[in-house]
């Protein structure tokens, strides 16, 4: 199982990324998938989930309308499209498969004024 989170970066307050995970060894369509953020000296947080045929997902009440987590079965991709960020979003974020199984390297996103 692979997991290779991409799209981190610095931002300002306000701003927007887009994360991607492309996955593989594992059949992708056939998993819920997560994000769960780190952010520095605190423990991982789980923010969003989405089900297999993306009809349903879940979010953390601390990112629920300024997130969006979404999926391309066809790519093996998971996309976190992440907006309004604030300087509490700032963490290393990554990609899980189901809900906790397996875990990319992660990638780091920085909010700053």
């Amino acid at each position: 199982v692979q997991l290779v989170e991409s799209g981190g970066g610095m931002v300002q307050i306000g701003g927007s990324l887009r994360l991607s995970c492309v996955t593989s060894g594992f059949t992708f369509s056939t998993y819920d998938m997560s994000w769960v953020r780190q952010a520095p000296g605190k423990g991982p947080e789980w923010i969003s989930s989405i089900a297999t045929g993306s009809n349903t997902t879940w979010y953390a009440d601390s990112v629920k309308g300024r997130f969006t987590i979404s999926r391309d079965n066809a790519k093996n991709t998971l996309y976190l499209q992440m907006n309004s960020l604030e300087p509490e979003d700032t963490a290393v974020y990554y990609c899980v498969q189901g809900w906790g199984d397996y875990w990319g390297k992660g990638t780091l996103v920085i909010v700053s004024s």
